[in-house]
């Protein structure tokens, strides 16, 4: 499990990422002292869970979490105890006081570990619901436990980010945990082609294909633009009718 911790204290940011470390299968991935820094850095780093810190300069860890829905779990880790209803209306993993005990500390990662055992349990049934047809368009997210469908042929690209496939929805980034591979086998028939290994497009979003110092791209219609791979050139001329 990736964890992001926050806190404005680089102490306490140290004890709780050696803490943390000595947990089997968690890794602390990055720190941060504010809220923009969090939100600079779940998008960078896409963790799979935070240690966040109340009391911060500027914006609080409870507004953060209230504006901002689509972050990754919480475990609100403080040394006020006034905010725990609050913070579980925000649908907080575990509320933690400072000085964090290390069997509280494994107790909450555990129950963040089985929140997201389950969610990633939903989504794949919301996958098999949409397989056996074979050409579903569906797509599945989901967010802080709450499951979002979108229909893949108002989107025009999809590519690889790390363990998550992305794409742009709503004007805004969207994960889903199904591998690209899988997308590119179910949505074939709905005019999507593989222009690299990372990337998939919508055939009929495609604004132009273009060439500069031996790199081709292909240029969609809302402004993304997508590399094609030298060995999949040809595929995608094909694709678009031009061989």
């Amino acid at each position: 499990m990736r964890v992001l911790v926050v806190d404005d204290e680089e102490p306490a940011r140290r004890r709780l990422g050696r803490m943390l470390r000595e947990l089997a299968g968690v890794e602390v991935v990055g720190e941060a002292g504010d809220a923009e820094e969090t939100l600079r850095q779940v998008g960078a780093l896409r963790p799979d869970l935070l240690m966040l810190d109340i009391h911060m300069p500027g914006m609080d860890g409870l507004t953060l979490a209230q504006l901002h829905t689509d972050l990754p779990p919480i475990i609100f880790v403080t040394a006020h105890d006034e905010h725990a209803v609050r913070a579980f209306e925000v649908n907080a993993v575990d509320y933690l006081l400072k000085p964090v005990r290390p069997e509280r500390l494994a107790s909450a990662v555990e129950r963040a570990r089985q929140r997201r055992l389950a969610s990633r349990e939903a989504v794949s049934r919301a996958l098999e619901a949409v397989r056996p047809a074979g050409a579903s368009t569906r797509i599945v997210t989901s967010t802080a436990g709450t499951l979002r469908f979108f229909d893949a042929r108002d989107i025009p690209r999809f590519w690889s980010s790390d363990k998550y496939t992305v794409f742009l929805a709503e004007g805004v980034e969207q994960m889903t945990e199904e591998p690209l591979s899988a997308l590119e086998e179910r949505l074939r028939g709905a005019g999507f082609l593989r222009v690299h290994r990372g990337e998939l497009v919508h055939t009929g979003s495609i604004k132009a294909l273009r060439a500069t110092d031996g790199i081709h791209e292909v240029e969609l219609r809302d402004g993304q633009v997508a590399r094609v791979s030298r060995r999949l050139l040809a595929e995608v001329k094909r694709g678009l009718g031009l061989d």
